[in-house]
């Protein structure tokens, strides 16, 4: 077998050259000017068709969805709870009612927290009936009710600037996360307990923790703009003798037969727990 001659390196870039363009033929990169006129339309028409395609798929869909309700709503019937304010660790309160600084993030984060809840961020919400679902799917115009932060008694930073903590007292504020459209059933309220009997005396504002029906149904960011959640504050008078000790509460959503507080998957269902430790 005889080895087979090397080509000249000028006859190999002569080559190359006429593949790239050969004048003969007037073909650039093995083809003509017509074939690859017939090759770029073709995937000019064939991705032009996928892009339509999927343009017209996008708007079809987009026409099945609102921009002020989301469609799908049944991922989560009944709402949560959170506290404010809210430790940025756990949901463990640490602090001595002799100093200052040990409660002063606390102090700060009701204060901006009732910030929008102030009479004067409240100019375009109205007096509701209080005990009665707030009904507005006729209305382009959603209205939100107004909530008086005199509602919040002794927690409503208007007498006590600390909010009792500097007495001993500490209040903490509770809510419900919304859900769109949820129309709680008899007359909720929240109760909270201590695992530890004697160490605590709860008292709430409103009275009762009661939620007013008033606040019901939110219609969603869009049509609902200026719409504040209810708020039930939880003043925790703890003993003397339990300083120092640290002290487990449990808030519930009770009073709603809609509204659930017992689900092992999720432990912020309809229930929030929360550990207080003061010191003197």
């Amino acid at each position: 077998m005889t080895k087979e001659a090397k080509k000249p390196f000028r006859q190999s870039v002569a080559e190359w050259r006429q593949f790239v363009y050969n004048p003969d033929s007037g073909e650039f990169l093995g083809r003509t000017a017509k074939s690859w006129g017939l090759i770029l339309l073709f995937y000019l028409v064939f991705y032009g068709f996928l892009a339509a395609l999927f343009t017209f798929t996008m708007w079809v869909m987009l026409q099945t969805l609102s921009s002020d309700i989301p469609k799908y709503r049944d991922r989560i019937s009944s709402p949560g709870l959170m506290i404010s304010p809210k430790p940025d660790t756990a949901l463990e309160f640490y602090f001595n009612k002799s100093d200052a600084n040990s409660y002063a993030q606390y102090i700060s984060t009701l204060k901006k927290f009732l910030e929008s809840y102030d009479d004067s961020k409240q100019s375009e919400n109205v007096n509701c009936t209080p005990g009665k679902v707030f009904d507005q799917n006729d209305v382009a115009d959603k209205k939100a009710c107004r909530f008086n932060l005199s509602e919040l008694g002794q927690c409503s930073g208007k007498e006590d600037k600390t909010f009792g903590y500097s007495k001993g007292t500490p209040c903490v504020l509770v809510k419900m996360n919304r859900i769109i459209g949820l129309k709680p059933e008899g007359e909720p309220y929240i109760q909270c307990t201590s695992k530890e009997q004697g160490m605590v005396e709860i008292n709430y504002f409103p009275p009762g923790g009661s939620i007013d029906l008033m606040y019901f149904p939110y219609y969603g960011k869009s049509l609902h703009a200026h719409y504040l959640q209810p708020l039930v504050a939880v003043q925790l008078a703890i003993n003397s003798n339990s300083t120092n000790e640290e002290i487990a509460i449990e808030c519930k959503i009770l009073g709603s037969p809609n509204l659930k507080n017992e689900d092992d998957r999720d432990k912020f269902l309809g229930r929030i727990a929360f550990k207080v430790q003061m010191t003197e």
